[in-house]
């Protein structure tokens, strides 16, 4: 499917965001990296600065906290509710996660930029899971901020 469609596919009123992230509070993010130069990292940090409890999980042992945070290696490996998993992990595996959410009560299902999978958001939209795909929500915090200045030269 051409990227222009996939956009429009996955286009969410902006009050349906901005609900989501003013009522979430726990973020589970799944494929968080401590690699500074990694997206994920990136946008944890942003999420974490501006007041949200962030939960990074990242499988591999040998990380066990990014920016001073405790990494969890699973998401049923996490000891208290999370409000909503953000899925920084290839879109293929966005069902597998979406059943994890659904299994550790999660409330919101969010999809990284790129992150999308129709069977997943039906799995987690018929468990009564709000759903997101394919944006970024460091992106939606900002985008009522943004002033387009149309008439600044090249």
């Amino acid at each position: 499917m051409p990227e222009a469609d996939i956009d429009r596919l996955y286009d969410y009123a902006p009050e349906y965001l901005a609900d989501i992230l003013r009522s979430v509070k726990t973020i589970a993010m799944v494929g968080a990296s401590a690699d500074k130069t990694k997206f994920s990292y990136g946008v944890l940090r942003v999420l974490h600065e501006t007041g949200y409890e962030m939960l990074p999980v990242n499988p591999n042992p040998q990380v066990t906290e990014i920016r001073g945070i405790p990494v969890y290696h699973s998401l049923e490996e996490i000891d208290r509710p999370v409000d909503m998993v953000e899925v920084f992990r290839p879109k293929e595996e966005l069902y597998g996660i979406a059943e994890k959410a659904i299994a550790i009560g999660a409330k919101v299902l969010w999809g990284q930029i790129g992150v999308y999978d129709e069977r997943a958001a039906r799995l987690a939209e018929d468990a009564g899971l709000k759903v997101v795909m394919n944006r970024c929500p460091k992106i939606e915090l900002f985008r009522p901020f943004w002033k387009p200045r149309l008439d600044l030269p090249i």
